[in-house]
């Protein structure tokens, strides 16, 4: 359905090429737009002609007309003139809110069929027949990209986000829920994951910049075939969940860089408390302090090098061999051993995993 604003915007343009008044109603006779000076009570009328089978009607010194939308009567169009050419100006103002029916119509059944395509709700056939229907192209590549905010989003960010793609009219901007806005990017045929990457830091720098809107990007995989974007979707999802466990300070996360957090958040609770359970014996992970874990997380990042992580910890380098002398002793683990630093690694990603799925659970 046309917005009140749209169809004021457009008897507006037309009142200034003829010199006529034009206000469009409702089949209940309620006026939605209108250029009239004076108010003026034509609800009785318009109901009667409407339920009349003439197309057209002059009557009251007023002229009529019905407004179509695949054969549904949608509007009636009231024209009032002293020229002889309201009936001509008449008919260009049905024609021109046919027009607009058109497009809007097609641009809802294009939002209607991407949010189903996202949500895996058509066939096969169904994604085929309607994408040829709607003018949309089946073997390009793609991108989903999904946005998410710490607060519900209001409709400002997704206008935003359109109006940020509108130069590209084969990318889609939906919502599937009110705190996701989803967008389906269209890409060449040269374009690599690196330039996915620019498109979501220039969202993120138009979301922050003009909105003042705290919020995180993630992306799925690029995809060849439009049957193929529910999977970018589903991945772009995932990212933005294991994100929140593994990547808390990441504003933008990426479906291909998430590593092994991807596996453990496909991993059943029951076999996670399992395998800690094994891994710390003697000891929770819970009762490592602050100290303990600010080594263990430095010691990681610096690819378990003792040296450069005691100079960064500004500690002396016998201080952390006895930190982690004193781990080993607790756990059996010995991070300056590779496979007991991989399994101690993943033992820590899998709590956090655990903590974050008891959190929503509450």
């Amino acid at each position: 359905m046309i917005s009140n604003q749209v169809l004021q915007s457009t008897i507006d343009s037309l009142k200034g090429i003829a010199r006529l008044d034009i206000a469009i109603a409702d089949i209940d006779g309620k006026v939605l737009a209108t250029t009239f000076q004076e108010d003026r009570d034509v609800s009785e009328m318009v109901v009667s002609f409407a339920a009349s089978q003439a197309d057209s009607q002059a009557a009251g010194g007023f002229q009529f007309f019905k407004i179509f939308d695949e054969h549904q009567l949608e509007y009636v169009l009231i024209a009032h003139g002293d020229t002889d050419d309201v009936y001509m100006v008449g008919k260009l103002a049905v024609l021109q809110i046919q027009t607009l029916l058109v497009a809007y119509r097609e641009k809802f059944d294009k939002d209607n069929f991407i949010k189903n395509l996202l949500l895996d709700n058509l066939l096969l056939v169904d994604i085929y027949n309607r994408a040829k229907k709607l003018h949309i192209e089946v073997g390009v590549r793609r991108v989903v990209y999904m946005v998410e905010a710490k607060d519900n989003l209001d409709g400002s960010a997704q206008e935003a986000l359109k109006s940020f793609f509108s130069s590209e009219p084969k990318d889609f901007v939906t919502a599937v829920d009110e705190k996701n806005i989803i967008v389906v990017k269209e890409l060449a045929p040269e374009d690599d994951y690196k330039q996915v990457q620019k498109v979501a830091e220039s969202m993120m720098d138009m979301l922050s910049s003009e909105l003042m809107l705290s919020a995180k990007i993630s992306y799925g995989i690029i995809v060849n075939e439009i049957k193929e974007v529910s999977r970018s979707y589903k991945e772009a999802k995932m990212a933005l969940e294991v994100g929140k466990i593994f990547f808390v300070d990441k504003e933008i996360i990426a479906y291909n860089a998430l590593g092994i957090g991807r596996l453990i958040y496909q991993l059943p609770i029951p076999l996670c408390k399992m395998f800690i359970k094994e891994i710390f014996t003697d000891v929770s992970p819970d009762d490592f302090d602050e100290e303990t874990l600010s080594t263990i997380n430095k010691f990681f990042e610096n690819n378990l090098n003792v040296s450069e992580t005691s100079r960064q910890l500004y500690i002396h380098r016998n201080t952390l061999v006895y930190r982690l002398d004193k781990l080993d002793r607790s756990t059996g683990l010995d991070l300056r051993v590779f496979d007991d630093a991989i399994t101690f690694k993943i033992a820590l990603m899998v709590v956090k995993y655990m903590k974050y799925m008891e959190t929503l659970d509450f």
